[in-house]
């Protein structure tokens, strides 16, 4: 078992069928009769809506019924709910606008959905929707983010009129006026984090159906967990018992924090499908997937560091402004506030902190999660610090950085947010990249680079997040009568290889072979199960893995009382081992106990039957744990033509106890491609008027593998205080990549004069910026 176990590098089970072409996608799964849908979105960022005229689009063929917001408020249909509420220092409550399935009266950026029409196939749809005129009045829209909140912008609505759905803040500000007004040092940045677009493999989709006997309404769509889906539509939505509505996700293309919530288009399909009394199929296109998806990052901040004259930091100031969209996400006000503060400081020792956050409306696409969610903005917000930090002090990135990480002695060491950090060894880890990405001998790179007409740089990005989301989990452990174990888990796989890494877990502590365990997704299908907690926020590690454990410990227990009893040996001590149980009078195997174990006569007075343990896992709200790493970015830079290549880079993470090296590295590897991409390349760019103009993979340019260099990964794991001394490993490269790189290309750029740059460095942007220094007269 040793091979199966944890710690191995076991290849995934999940990939034979994915490989051979058996995976099974929700936008594949069809049911007879079922009818197909097409949204009419909105051609305009911000527009009143003079009447919609359906009577040509319902005559159409082969329609079946074409509906509009008119028709949701005559059902009594609400917005939807909001969840994500944030406190604001001053007790004013946040202004959350109402979010309507389909527009009512206004539409607010593009892609909104204004009709939904349905047909008995999609080229019917489609054909129907072109016949629908509505009279739009355009009014005047706002898309930049630090523009939404000037005195002259438009606005998005006449209950905020300074387009600000809140200001955050955790302090005031005056405390930490004297600190600045006395450091003899002060660093200082003005950065973008540039929003980007999730646009997963698989498009969303969903198929609802409504059962009128029973009173059911299934929903089959991608979801990163069914029961939080589940929750919220039951509990807010809908407002109907439990087993009125069940929520299925097979195979799921890609997640990223876009399928960790219901979407407009779920409301008004399960609805529909209701009213109807048919099945209703949605299948997202790609360009949806631009305009009408949650977006993710985009803020602007500026950030000032007071040190004293050898760099220390004395405190930290940091005024964001976060665009929110058109509407409020269901975790969208929480991204930059919560998310992102709880690690503010990141793996720095930052003895005092003010952070502010204004949270503000525009005509874009409204933006929630999006892997990392709040914590590389985080990062990078430390990490362009650092940079200018040490230009200030005048010692190099390495050094500076050095002096301010939190030490091994100081741990557990509590944040300026109460927030503990429980383990880690900072310098170490940063000590350990820098020698595999050859630090020391960068020059040396720098001048051949030189020599062939390039400008070459190495750049630091150092991350600590907190992994953990929802705060509760539950898992069914139970052992069939061969002996086979079957594992019910709550959370739900995406890409993460559950199947496999929960396999070895049970493996290692059962002690029976790998093959002979089963894992079942409760997070799949909430007939499985009552409560699942889901994927997301690198929680499934720390959640999932640790109620297994204590599951399978249970169910070991439980067999040592049916054991003895069995053994008849009394008061006798039980010991278990590798699928046996052992006592003085004898031996019995775990199948033979499980066997047992359905017969109540022959089971010790007041035990269940069966060989199986049920165990809900719940934490407290602030024991995270917190992931962390040091990721070095090289880069050449072609002065000619601005483009930024990515030669070299190496990643030494933090995230405790590997359970499955291969998987633990592609986890990481998927992460530092989204994170190269956000700061080389991804641009989501709205004109004046809010139209979106990256709205296709031409204009939106996605990473691809010959962008990159093979990655150096490696781990240097400090276990976390939790059963299996794991930390999250999902969201690390998101967060180390961009300030790497982005640091890496200052530093090539260093000779120019050249000390900042915002995302994404596009060709033609650094190509201007060299061409700007240049005529400068720097050399």
């Amino acid at each position: 078992m040793e091979k199966f176990g944890i710690s191995q590098p076991v290849r995934r089970r999940e990939d034979v069928r994915f490989i051979t072409g058996a995976g099974r996608f929700n936008a594949d799964h069809n049911l007879d009769g079922q009818a197909h849908i097409f949204y009419l979105r909105s051609p305009h960022a911000h527009a009143r809506i003079n009447s919609i005229e359906l009577a040509a689009a319902r005559s159409a063929p082969g329609i079946v019924a074409i509906f509009t917001g008119d028709d949701l408020i005559a059902d009594k249909l609400e917005p939807l709910p909001f969840q994500g509420d944030v406190e604001t220092r001053t007790g004013e409550p946040m202004f959350r606008p109402p979010r309507h399935a389909l527009a009512v009266g206004h539409v607010r950026h593009v892609g909104e959905p204004v009709a939904m029409v349905i047909a008995e196939n999609l080229d019917q749809a489609h054909d129907a929707a072109d016949l629908i005129e509505i009279d739009y009045q355009a009014l005047p829209a706002v898309t930049d983010t630090a523009g939404a909140v000037e005195p002259d912008a438009p606005t998005v609505w006449p209950e905020a009129p300074d387009n600000l759905c809140a200001h955050w803040q955790n302090r005031d500000f005056a405390e930490l006026d004297s600190i600045f007004a006395a450091a003899p040092k002060i660093a200082e940045v003005h950065i973008v984090n540039n929003r980007v677009v999730g646009c997963p493999m698989e498009p969303r989709n969903a198929l609802a159906e409504y059962d009128a006997e029973a009173d059911v309404i299934t929903l089959y769509s991608p979801t990163q967990g069914v029961h939080r889906v589940h929750d919220y539509l039951t509990k807010l939505v809908f407002k109907v018992a439990a087993e009125n509505i069940r929520v299925v996700s097979f195979d799921v293309g890609g997640g990223f924090g876009l399928r960790g919530r219901v979407s407009v288009e779920v409301v008004s399909i399960m609805w529909a499908a209701k009213k109807l009394g048919r099945a209703l199929k949605w299948s997202g296109e790609r360009s949806e997937s631009f305009f009408a998806d949650s977006h993710g990052r985009d803020n602007v901040t500026h950030a000032k560091l007071a040190m004293d004259q050898d760099g220390k930091a004395l405190a930290l100031y940091i005024d964001t402004i976060a665009n929110m969209g058109a509407y409020l996400s269901i975790s969208g006000p929480r991204v930059p506030t919560w998310n992102g503060q709880r690690i503010t400081g990141t793996a720095y020792a930052i003895p005092v902190l003010y952070q502010s956050v204004r949270l503000a409306f525009t005509n874009t696409t409204p933006t929630d999660t999006y892997r990392g969610a709040g914590r590389p903005e985080a990062a990078y917000v430390m990490e362009r610090l650092m940079e200018a930090a040490a230009d200030v002090i005048g010692v190099d990135s390495a050094e500076i950085r050095r002096r301010n990480l939190i030490a091994t002695s100081a741990l557990p060491y509590t944040n300026t947010q109460d927030i503990v950090i429980d383990s880690g060894d900072f310098v170490d880890t940063q000590g350990k990249a820098m020698a595999k990405a050859g630090w020391d001998g960068i020059e040396a790179r720098r001048a051949e680079a030189k020599a062939r007409g390039k400008l070459r740089g190495i750049g630091i990005g150092f991350f600590m997040e907190s992994s953990g989301g929802q705060p509760a989990e539950q898992v069914e452990v139970s052992v069939g009568d061969e002996g086979r174990i079957e594992a019910l888990v709550g959370t739900f796989s995406h890409g993460q290889g559950h199947e496999t890494v929960f396999a070895q877990v049970v493996s290692e502590k059962m002690g029976v072979p790998y093959d002979d365990v089963t894992i079942i997704q409760g997070g799949a299908d909430t007939s499985l199960m009552s409560f699942g907690g889901g994927t997301h926020g690198s929680r499934s590690s720390q959640m999932g893995g640790v109620a297994l454990v204590r599951a399978c410990a249970m169910v070991i227990e439980k067999g040592k009382v049916i054991a003895g009893h069995l053994l008849q040996a009394g008061d006798a001590k039980v010991e278990y081992e590798a699928g046996v149980f052992r006592a003085a009078a004898g031996t019995i195997t775990i199948a033979e106990v499980a066997q047992a174990s359905q017969d109540p006569d022959k089971l010790p007075e007041g035990t269940d039957p069966g060989l199986k343990e049920e165990y809900f896992y719940k934490r407290a709200n602030k024991e995270f744990n917190f992931p962390n790493g040091c990721h070095i970015a090289e880069v050449e830079i072609d002065p000619d033509t601005g483009i930024v290549e990515v030669v070299n880079y190496t990643a030494v993470d933090d995230s405790g106890i590997v359970l499955n090296p291969m998987i633990v590295h592609g986890q990481a590897h998927g992460g530092i491609a989204q994170g190269i991409g956000q700061a080389l390349m991804e641009r989501t760019v709205y004109d004046e008027t809010g139209q979106l103009l990256t709205a296709t993979f031409m204009d939106y340019t996605m990473p691809r593998a010959d962008d990159f260099p093979d990655f150096n990964v490696s781990d240097n794991p400090i276990p976390s205080p939790n059963d299996l001394g794991v930390k999250g490993a999902g969201e690390g490269g998101c967060c180390g990549a961009p300030s790497a790189v982005v640091n890496a290309v200052i530093d090539a750029l260093k000779g120019l004069g050249v000390r900042h740059v915002d995302m994404p460095l596009t060709p033609e942007l650094t190509w201007r910026i060299i061409r700007e220094a240049q005529s400068q007269g720097a050399h």
